[in-house]
């Protein structure tokens, strides 16, 4: 990699982890600078505006994210196991969480809701990209006659979905893990439900 470019993420890394912290409107330019220990000059050399580099910080700081899901996923064999894997990527969201400022597509989500439509898009075709993986996940669990073949798919991938995401939330408020815990052992009973007993 060239000094240009690591230059370049080296100020997407930095900005990644300040917006998911201190969120778009909350971080500014000299923030940045600070972080980076480049000069205003220094970084529009690489980046346009705010808005720029918002969006390419969120592209690596969701790619951080997925790769931690997909790792998760890759080390169990049952579906079930998989998309409770999935909440041990956030079991420590409020000292350890795999970016600082916790899940960057909730907190992307929450604040460009009305206020960013870059943002959100990009925040919203992350959550389709989650939920499809979920919906696979629950698919491959099907097929291989882990899971009830009645299953509503969509559905079922929309809840883990906001069930993992609002303990998240939850947690972060509270400064408090169970919330992320919780949501697992309840998840994992209710996914039980729709498991095919081996005889």
């Amino acid at each position: 990699m060239k000094k240009g470019e690591q230059t370049k993420q080296h100020i997407i890394m930095k900005s990644a982890e300040l917006f998911n912290q201190k969120g778009f409107a909350g971080c500014s330019i000299k923030e940045i600078m600070d972080a980076t220990g480049l000069t205003k000059g220094g970084i529009y050399r690489f980046f346009a505006s705010k808005d720029e580099i918002a969006l390419e910080s969120l592209t690596y700081a969701l790619e951080i994210i997925n790769e931690h899901f997909t790792r998760a996923i890759q080390g169990n064999k049952s579906a079930i196991d998989k998309i409770l894997a999935i909440f041990d990527v956030y079991a420590d969201v409020v000292h350890h969480p795999p970016l600082q400022g916790g899940c960057p597509l909730l907190n992307t989500a929450i604040e460009s809701d009305d206020t960013h439509p870059a943002l959100r898009d990009k925040a919203l075709a992350a959550m389709n990209g989650f939920l499809a993986t979920i919906h696979n996940v629950l698919s491959e669990g099907v097929h291989k006659k882990e899971l009830r073949p009645d299953l509503d798919l969509n559905s079922l991938a929309s809840f883990v979905f906001s069930i993992l995401e609002g303990s998240i939330m939850a947690s972060k408020l509270e400064g408090d893990n169970r919330h992320v815990a919780t949501g697992k052992e309840n998840l994992a009973h209710y996914l039980r439900t729709f498991q095919i007993q081996s005889r």
